[in-house]
């Protein structure tokens, strides 16, 4: 089975867009799901709309408040790129806001 990592930009099958690892690598190792932001390649950037581009060149924009929950043993998933660090810590900020008073 293919390990998966918060950052990992990742095909879902089913779906024609990509989407963006949003969990904690802790989270996805003791749980084996991990939450999921879509990546739209046409959309206004904003504060919860993250424009990005992969160590591979993959560009888009990380729709933050989408959150889904996505289990890997059932959905049809593989890798396509890797966000840097810097960039999975403003979507990850991003992601948090949401929750936060």
């Amino acid at each position: 089975m293919i390990e998966f990592y918060q950052g990992d930009m990742i095909k879902i099958t089913g779906f024609k867009n990509a989407f963006v690892i949003v969990s904690k690598n802790a989270f996805i190792k003791s749980t084996n799901v991990f939450h999921v932001c879509p990546m739209l390649k046409k959309y206004p950037p904003g504060p919860l709309h993250i424009e990005v581009v992969g160590k591979e060149k993959t560009k888009g924009i990380v729709i933050c408040e989408q959150v889904k929950l996505i289990d890997p043993s059932v959905r049809g998933c593989s890798k396509i790129d890797r966000l840097p660090y810097d960039t999975i810590m403003n979507v990850s900020d991003a992601v948090q806001g949401i929750f936060e008073i």
